[in-house]
Formats: structure tokens, sequence, C-alpha cells
């Protein structure tokens, strides 16, 4: 029997390598897209975000619970010394997965036109198409992914992470370079570039039958000869039934059927997945309304995808910020179970009082900084500076997106497990609200700033009722002045540099192009913000000593520079 010692290490190395394999590839997702638009331009740009979001939202129908459910189910019966039975369970789980995956994509397939009469544009059914083959890989992958968690065997899934998102990338990028030299119109090289989806979901399932193969091929039964192996399998035991080795011989043990197994799974997953739909459906709203609304305002078919990709510039950005929360977010959910059955109600409450100031004030600086230096990145990013209003309202959405991540992850980490799903669906409802108030008089501003206010409420909801759960009261500054302090610095910082960036360039000549003086204007602004943003954390208190020792090594070298310039407390 394995120390709890070496247990808890394991539990670690597996959170790590996991966490690691997250940020990477969420890290190439997120970035992809920029290479799209730069390659494809904003009307292939434009296509593909409508449809993403839409297939997201059926692969998390396919696959959100069940793989959480193969992976607890396959660690309890490991722990019963049961292997046999995790071999039934993720056999039974594929079965169910592919057949749910394979009904989903023809059903996808088939449906692809009255999906593109439903969002308003005719050139999203080919890319609808393309996506729906996915379905028959990615379910099967989740589902393997699910069984080597429950074994505790974290680097499968970490690898397959990475090698899907990298081919995905890959082959994206390689037939758009193929399809627009072939000139080919703007809804096949949309539909290309979401093949790639395709081609990462099939090596993500070899990726993960080749661990589970290895694993096979390495197999052995502790403790049996091969002549009990072969007396085991001409026992004949009925369905039902399995036999389990004991020191004493073989003793006979009741277990699930087949279709009480099925059962269970799908029990565990449904709630599950029902929790997951919370955030695809938000990022839907805009798939489902903009496109259409841009249309009733005169576009054509072509002219309001252009739009829609222009607005969709600045999802990248802000997704690499809730990446962050995302991937933090993960570790505060043991920790406040922890802080709650081991410190009592004053644990977590500092527990989530510094979870919440940290994230809020990151979040900030993300929106802020992003406010300041729209135009430079802009064009440093997309070439030009199209769209840049949008992506300052996109911009707000980082503040709101961070606290409602961490909030939720607080929650869940104290047993409300529902409650984010449902702030995050009010959160959606009031963004379709707006976008059908806004966009006709503002555009694509128009959704932009509702995205932003919907974020800002599902913050306030989790925030809220965190609050009430571990009787947090924070003070007024901590909140909202120095923070505000904190923000004003960096961002006068931020605009300072870039102006004086773009007057030096200027009179270099470089300023003659555009996307090159953008790229050191940018880079520069968001050095000089960042520098600043560090110094008056520390100067106002938000940022102690305490907080720097919990970063590795770069936090006491961080601490010991600004003990020196006499602004950390």
């Amino acid at each position: 029997m394995k120390q709890p010692s070496t247990t808890g290490s394991r539990l670690l190395q597996g959170a790590f390598v996991l966490g690691l394999a997250a940020i990477i590839s969420k890290i190439i997702g997120a970035f992809q897209k920029i290479p799209l638009q730069n390659l494809g331009g904003d009307g292939v740009f434009g296509i593909y975000n409508t449809v993403y979001p839409f297939y997201m939202l059926i692969i998390t129908i396919a696959a959100a619970g069940l793989p959480v459910a193969v992976s607890k189910f396959v660690a309890e019966q490991e722990a019963l010394g049961r292997p046999e039975e995790g071999k039934r369970i993720i056999r039974l789980s594929s079965i169910l997965l592919g057949s749910i995956g394979l009904i989903l994509a023809i059903l996808m397939y088939i449906g692809a036109p009255l999906i593109g009469h439903l969002i308003g544009n005719g050139h999203v059914i080919p890319s609808i198409r393309a996506a729906a083959l996915a379905l028959l890989f990615v379910p099967l992958m989740t589902g393997l992914r699910g069984y080597f968690q429950g074994l505790q065997q974290m680097v499968p899934t970490a690898v397959s992470q990475v090698v899907e998102q990298t081919i995905r990338v890959t082959v994206m990028i390689v037939l758009l370079l193929w399809l627009m030299k072939r000139d080919a119109s703007l809804e096949t090289i949309a539909a290309g570039a979401m093949l790639g989806s395709v081609a990462g979901g099939f090596v993500g399932l070899l990726t993960m039958l080749a661990y589970g193969y290895s694993r096979r091929r390495k197999s052995r039964i502790t403790g049996l000869s091969q002549e009990e192996l072969d007396g085991l399998q001409r026992s004949g035991v009925r369905e039902g039934q399995r036999e389990q080795w004991t020191g004493e011989g073989l003793q006979a043990e009741k277990l699930p059927t087949n279709g009480q197994w099925i059962r269970t799974l799908l029990v565990y997953a449904i709630p599950v997945c029902l929790g997951s739909l919370a955030v695809p459906l938000m990022n839907l709203v805009d798939t489902f309304t903009v496109p259409r609304l841009l249309r009733s305002e005169g576009l054509d078919e072509v002219e309001s995808m252009v739009s829609f990709g222009i607005y969709n510039r600045g999802l990248p950005l802000v997704q690499l910020v809730t990446m962050l929360a995302t991937s933090l977010s993960v570790l505060f959910i043991p920790a406040m179970a922890e802080a709650r059955l081991k410190g009592g109600p004053e644990a977590v409450r500092q527990q989530a009082s510094i979870a919440l100031r940290w994230f809020w004030l990151i979040g900030l600086a993300a929106s802020a900084g992003l406010v300041v230096l729209a135009e430079p990145i802009n064009r440093m990013l997309y070439g030009d500076a199209a769209g840049t209003e949008a992506l300052r309202y996109m911009a707000l959405t980082a503040a709101g997106s961070t606290v409602s991540i961490i909030a939720a992850a607080l929650l869940q980490g104290l047993g409300a497990v529902r409650a984010p799903a449902f702030s995050m669906l009010a959160a959606a409802g009031v963004k379709a609200l707006l976008n059908v108030m806004l966009v006709p008089a503002l555009g694509i501003s128009g959704a932009a700033l509702a995205g932003a206010v919907a974020y800002m409420l599902a913050a306030g909801l989790n925030v809220a009722l965190l609050a009430r759960r571990t009787a947090m009261r924070p003070a007024p500054g901590a909140v909202l002045v120095k923070p505000a302090l904190v923000i004003a610095a960096m961002s006068v910082a931020a605009a300072g540099m870039a102006w004086a960036a773009g007057a030096v360039l200027g009179g270099m000549g470089i300023a003659a192009d555009r996307r090159l003086a953008a790229v050191g204007i940018s880079l520069l602004g968001i050095a000089a913000g960042a520098a600043v943003f560090l110094l008056a954390s520390a100067r106002t208190g938000m940022l102690t000593a305490t907080d720097l020792a919990a970063i590795p090594k770069l936090g006491p070298r961080l601490a010991k520079w600004l003990r020196r310039l006499h602004v950390l407390r």
C-alpha cells in the first residue's frame, strides 16, 4: 500500500503536468486566431468565429460529463482492486461516447442549412459541416483521457492536449495557404480552417489509443500465474458477476451489469454536462444574434461576416487573461475545501479575500492596458486599426470574466457547484437582450459593450453569493480606491510611453511602416505599464512581501528589488 505522502506527491505532480499542458494548449489555441485573421482576412475570421462557439457547444453536450464520470468510477474501481471493472467502464463509455458523437455529427452535418438560416448567414454552412466531422473523434478521445485520469496517469492527457492543439493549428495554416493559393471562396477557406479541429481530434485520439495499447502490453495481474489466468478465462462467469482474486483463492462477487453501469455513468454525467453548458452558451449568444442584427442594418452576408471578424479581434487577447485565471482557479478549489475543513470561517474568508483582491486587480490591469494600447496592439496583431473602438469595449470583459472565474472556483471549493452556472446563464440572457438593444445603434461596439456588462453581472452575482457564504465584508478602499490609484498610474505610464515611442519612431522614419512602429509602441507601452503597476501595487500595499514569497524564484528577487526602492511594505 502506498504511503499518503507518495500519493500526495503523485497527485501534485499530476496537477502540475495537467496545468502546464492546459496552459500550453490554451496559449496555442488562443493565438492560432491571429494567423487565421492575418492569412484569411476578416471575412474568414468572422465565419470561423461564428461556427466555433456552436461547435464547442455540441462538443460540450457530447463529451463534457462522461469523461468526468469515467475518471471518478475508474478511480473507485482501482481503489477497490478491480482493474477489470475499470476496463469495462471505459469500453462501455467508449461505445456510449462514440454513439453520441456519431448521432450529433450526422445531425449537425444534415442540419447545417437550418443552422445557417438560424444564424442568418449561408456562408457558415461548409464550416458547420467540416466541424461536424470532429465529433467522430473528439468524444472518444476525451473518454480515454478520463480513463487515464482515473488511473492517476496525467501524462497521456497532457501529451494528447498539446498534440491536438499543435496539429489543429498546423493543419489549419497549411490548408489556409493552399486554399488561398487556389483562390478559393471565403466559406471554403473557413471550412478548411475548421478541418484543423478534425485533424487535431483525430491525432489526439490516436495518441490516446497509443497510450492505451502501450498500457495493455505492459499490464500484468500481480500474484496470478499464467495457469490461474487461463482458469479465470475458462470459468465462464456470467455478465453481472466477476471473480476477484484474494489471498485465499477466488471469491465470487456481484457487480453491476453493463446496463447498470451505463445508467450510473449517465446519472453522474448529465448534471456535470448541464453545468458545463453555461460558458459555451454565453459565447453562442453572439453567434445567433450579432450576424443577424448586422444583416438587419443593411449589410449583406459577406459584409456581416467581415464585420463579425473585426468584432472578434479582441477575443484572443481577452482569452489569454481568462486562460491565466482558469488555469490558476483550479488551485483554489482544493485550497478552499481545506480551509473550510481545517481553518474554519476565518481561514475561508482570508483565502477568498486574497484571491478576489488579486484577480480583481489583474483583471482591471488587463482591461485598462488593452483600452489604452488598443490601437497599436490592433495594428501590431492584425495589420490595421479597424474595430479599435470595439476592441476597447471588449477589453473591459477581462475584468468581469477574471473575477467571475475565480469567484466560481471559490464557490465550488465551498460546495456550491451549480450557483456559478446559473450566474453565467443569467449573464447570457442579459447579453442577448443587450445585443438586441445596442447592436442596431452601435454596431459591433454595442455587442462588445454588452459582453462587458454581462460578464460584470456574472462576477457580481458570484461575488455576492461568496460574500454571503463567507461573511466577507471587503473594505471599499481595498476594493475601489487603491485599485483605482494603481490602474490610473499604470494607464498614464502606458499611454505616456506609447506617445513618446510614437514620436521617437516617427522621428527615426520607422512610422512609415505602421505595423512595425505599432510593435515598438505596443511593447514599450506594455513594459512601462507593467513596471508602474508593480511599483504602485507595492506602494499602496496591494502587493505585500507575503504575496511575493508565494511566487517561486522570481518572487524573492522582486521583493529585494522593491525594498531597495523603498516601495514594498
